[in-house]
């Protein structure tokens, strides 16, 4: 018989390309004997604020185009948020974010208790869906409860969590970040399986392959 198989992820609740991935990854972990083990970490605009700042003037729009190509593709909505999960303001040389960061640092630390609660990868799916999806004001009212009802999670429990253990959230992670850069790259999302890493919703299919070489399974 053989192993149940399982990968991290490397997931971020401010990139597109994480949420263009997670409905694939979340029928995965059902039809599959996969463990996909969510490991949330924050953007690049708040882990490293200048890369945006370096990148070439091309950059940008070929992003956007790539984005809502790959979004049809997928049949998938996608609408940039509104609000965005990452502050800013604008600097000398583009988008400042060193503000406030209200929703981010909430998102992040939701989605790492969600993990431990075995709800991880399914809390990914509903509040990257909502925030991603078209919802305006996604932060208001009782849209995030709702979409964590779907998942399986208590948001106010969560948030209970998420202010009395904000040093040791914190500290997962900066673990996870750690662990993400150890697997092989710095971009979400990443999958890694076995020292490999899988960079991009794009690798998926990749991934998969490698999966069904290790012996991955359907569930009964």
């Amino acid at each position: 018989m053989s192993e149940s198989l399982e990968i991290d992820v490397f997931w971020s609740f401010r990139s597109p390309w994480s949420y263009l991935a997670t409905p694939r990854l979340f029928a995965w972990q059902t039809i599959y004997d996969l463990t996909v083990r969510f490991r949330p970490v924050y953007p690049l605009a708040i882990r490293d604020a200048g890369f945006f700042q370096q990148v070439n003037p091309l950059w940008l729009p070929y992003f956007m185009t790539d984005l809502k190509r790959v979004a049809e593709f997928l049949e998938l909505p996608l609408v940039w948020p509104n609000p965005d999960p990452v502050a800013s303001k604008p600097g000398e040389k583009g988008l400042d974010y060193a503000v406030p960061q209200p929703h981010i640092h909430r998102l992040t630390r939701l989605g790492v208790l969600a993990e431990e609660r075995g709800r991880g990868i399914a809390f990914a799916h509903e509040i990257s869906g909502l925030i991603w999806g078209g919802t305006a004001d996604w932060h208001t009212g009782d849209h995030l409860a709702k979409a964590g009802t779907r998942a399986g999670c208590d948001l106010s429990e969560l948030d209970a969590a998420a202010e009395t253990e904000r040093e040791r959230l914190d500290a997962v992670i900066e673990q996870n970040q750690r662990d993400h850069a150890q697997a092989g790259h710095w971009g979400v999302p990443t999958c890694a399986f076995r020292g490999e890493p899988f960079f991009g919703q794009d690798r998926l299919d990749v991934l998969l392959w490698r999966l069904r070489q290790a012996g991955l399974r359907e569930r009964p």
